[in-house]
């Protein structure tokens, strides 16, 4: 029997070992592409290593083809218009990049791709295209613990910038290629990930990329990924202290290569200015801009009234030049912060690239229309939470946005010498008011089945930051900011999830929190906490408090005397199974038994006399996504 239970116990140890060293599937792309640049169009050859390390067989691959999504009805056409015919906050519930622009586009403005000759170890395979989706059945299953070499060859059509990608888009760039090659979906644990392409974003195999393009000469590439012949291409990547040797061919070979990363993006304009700035040692900044007064003017003339009063056109030309050529100051500035808060970038290279819609983030680069300070540092974020870590945006969007909108407030805060209180202050306000109507959704909706666009964005960005800011409310700011760390040098390149970070939070607040995620994340329940009544019993104050709401919490209550001291009145939420620190060391603080969630109400016990109390405050720095903060506070005038 002891021989029996030793096994056993070693058995558990492995199985143990094995989860937290979970398997990866592997890619490495090698991708040769020829662009014509007055048709736009391009083709290509790809050929891929795909390493099975699960031990699973295989007997389909799938592929993402995104630019099918930008024909008229296609998926994405189609979920648009049936969004833009809601009304949520009074206007239509459609993304206002996309509306019906799709439905409009002629023949030589869409986007396509097709993959033709699809090999595998030599052998054709049978396909089939499900818009944007192509499936691959084997003739031969890929083993366990087996490599497969795919090739194939395909073209494509960029579409009219619509969505990330495209060309020509409203600040006349002339290529942003996001999505751009047949990309292999992941395989986990959970299976295959054919995601069509609505409207939402990505999850892709960690690998290496070799990318060649050959482009007209007169095009400046940006890209993910090192270029390897800086001196024969220049464009302001060439080194100042090695001869040049351009070549003095029309058509130029750009030679990139990306380590370590699950996607690859690249633009291409004629009159792209590229600056690079040293940020620290083993880190180069790039930024690719240009500037069209035209369209900028017409940029200008779609702003708002009030705004147009404020400013004149040139000033706004002027201000878009200069915010575009302090991108690399303000990125280097902030690299200090985001290194020590949220782990250390460990790529070499980093580029904001203007191209695309808005903001969109791939590895080592960003597209960016504009450049202002928020959308640079939120899409820089983004390197953290979905470049380095990866998890699938489809299942759990709020964990890339939101915490990625957490850190790009905290980093600006920073950059403004810490001068908000309360940095997260929009996004409690915006999950309050979400809570209060009929289009809430629980956070394990999938992203791209949102009955609401307005929910979609609330949820994944704004209930998202206050998960980190509230988790810091419940372990201790200190603690959460602990627990990043660890999550991200525990986590990255490996696709967590939900589960993966509590688990990290609870080993290391020493806090169980499991409840957090299955209130917060599983369902729509929201917190409303109260002060019910107070009173005074043998020559003791008493305050009871009620739960009004539906979600438990522990409660931080704030005591404030007429003789001007202060105490902290804490009391632990009971499926915690513990209690955080004192944040406020210089603050007495009392601790109370923990609350049940079964019980409407809780009385606290203060060894003071009632009429010495002025002031009663739950939660008085306002981290806990309370919907009816007025009844958080009693001020007593007597």
């Amino acid at each position: 029997m002891r021989l029996f239970l030793t096994i056993l116990g070693l058995g558990w140890t492995v199985i143990g070992f094995s989860q937290a060293e979970r398997w990866q599937q592997h890619v490495n792309y090698k991708m040769d592409v020829t662009v014509d640049a007055t048709n736009n169009t391009f083709n290509g050859k790809q050929k891929l290593e795909y390493t099975n390390n699960s031990s699973d067989t295989l007997r389909v691959l799938y592929y993402h083809l995104y630019w099918n999504a930008f024909q008229p009805g296609s998926m994405m056409d189609a979920r648009s218009q049936q969004l833009g015919n809601k009304s949520v906050t009074g206007r239509p519930d459609w993304d206002q990049r996309v509306k019906d622009r799709i439905a409009a586009l002629e023949p030589n403005q869409i986007g396509y791709q097709k993959v033709s000759n699809l090999k595998v170890n030599g052998v054709p395979q049978k396909t089939t295209e499900y818009e944007t989706i192509l499936k691959v059945d084997l003739t031969k299953p890929i083993l366990p613990k087996s490599k497969a070499l795919i090739e194939l060859d395909f073209e494509a059509q960029v579409p009219i910038q619509i969505r990330r990608s495209g060309r020509d888009n409203a600040e006349g760039v002339r290529f942003s290629m996001a999505q751009w090659y047949p990309k292999l979906c992941e395989y986990d644990r959970s299976g295959w990930h054919p995601t069509p392409y609505v409207a939402r974003e990505f999850y892709g195999v960690w690998g290496d990329y070799e990318v060649n393009i050959k482009i007209d000469s007169a095009y400046t590439v940006a890209a993910t990924g090192y270029l390897q012949n800086p001196q024969e291409i220049g464009h302001g990547y060439q080194s100042a202290s090695l001869p040049l040797n351009l070549s003095k061919e029309k058509i130029y070979t750009w030679k990139f290569k990306a380590p370590n990363v699950h996607d690859f993006v690249w633009a291409a304009d004629p009159e792209y200015i590229h600056h690079t700035k040293q940020a620290r040692k083993g880190l180069v900044l790039h930024s690719f801009y240009k500037i069209n007064a035209q369209l900028l003017a017409k940029q200008y003339e779609s702003l708002p009234a009030r705004l147009r009063e404020r400013i004149t056109q040139n000033e706004y030309i002027r201000n878009y030049k200069t915010e575009w050529d302090s991108v690399l100051v303000l990125a280097a500035k902030a690299i200090p912060y985001m290194d020590a808060h949220f782990g250390e970038y460990p790529y070499k290279q980093y580029s904001f690239i203007q191209g695309g819609d808005g903001g969109m983030e791939y590895p080592m680069a960003t597209l960016l229309k504009g450049a202002g300070r928020g959308v640079v540092i939120h899409e820089w974020m983004h390197s953290w939470y979905q470049m380095m870590l990866g998890t699938n945006e489809s299942l759990y969007p709020w964990m890339d946005e939101g915490f990625t909108s957490f850190g790009e407030a905290n980093v600006n805060n920073y950059l403004d010498n810490n001068k908000d209180s309360l940095p997260h202050k929009d996004a409690y306000n915006a999950i309050i008011a979400l809570s209060k109507t009929s289009y809430n959704e629980p956070l394990t909706t999938h992203s791209d089945q949102y009955s609401s666009n307005a929910a979609y964005s609330i949820n994944a960005y704004s209930k998202g930051e206050v998960f980190l800011e509230q988790l810091g409310y419940i372990v201790g700011a200190n603690v959460r900011d602990s627990i990043l760390i660890k999550y991200f040098n525990t986590w990255k390149f490996k696709h967590p999830d939900v589960i993966d970070f509590i688990r990290v939070a609870e080993k290391t607040s020493g806090i169980q929190l499991d409840w957090y995620k299955d209130f917060y994340v599983n369902t729509t329940k929201t917190i409303d906490y109260a002060i019910d009544s107070l009173w005074e019993d043998m020559g003791k104050m008493k305050i009871r408090f009620k739960n009004n709401g539906s979600m438990p919490m522990p409660l931080d209550v704030e005591l404030t005397f007429k003789d001007g001291s202060k105490q902290i009145a804490y009391i632990p939420q009971y499926l915690m199974f513990g209690s955080k620190q004192n944040e406020t060391p210089s603050l007495k603080r009392t601790v109370g038994e923990p609350w049940k969630w079964t019980h409407p109400t809780y009385t606290i016990t203060i060894d003071r006399h009632l009429v010495e109390l002025k002031k009663v405050e739950i939660d008085p720095l306002q981290r806990m996504a309370d919907t009816e903060r007025s009844n958080n506070t009693l001020t007593l005038n007597w």
